[in-house]
């Protein structure tokens, strides 16, 4: 096949978009990113602040948000004891994902309809 080169860097470029891709995946993730968009502190919330506003425990909030942090997707400031989080995504990562997405439209327009409905 000749796109068995494109599938393998394909391939390779979906395991370095992984952590991003979970991070996201997630529907409690996901529901966290946007009780923080809509607050609309752009300094950031505190995880009891995020918790009051979700059916979540405070160690659920910080570990969805752990996991939302190791992805880049969020960062954290600290205020002498108080923890701050907010929006400030990795653009690497995120070019790397919007690469991805576009090679892998690319590969699917060059293939057959095999649907069968031609």
């Amino acid at each position: 096949m000749k796109n068995d080169k494109e599938i393998k860097q394909l391939s390779e470029e979906f395991t370095s978009c992984q952590k991003v891709l979970i991070a996201l995946g997630d529907e409690m993730r996901q529901h966290l990113m946007l009780v923080m968009m809509l607050s609309g502190e752009c300094n950031g919330l505190r995880v009891g602040e995020i918790a009051a506003k979700t059916n979540l425990s405070r160690p659920a909030v910080s570990h969805h948000l752990q996991i939302l942090k190791d992805a880049g997707i969020i960062k954290m400031r600290r205020e002498a004891t108080k923890n701050y989080y907010y929006f400030d995504a990795d653009m690497i990562a995120f070019d790397r994902l919007i690469n991805m997405l576009e090679h892998a439209k690319k590969i699917m327009l060059q293939l057959p309809d095999r649907s069968g409905n031609e």
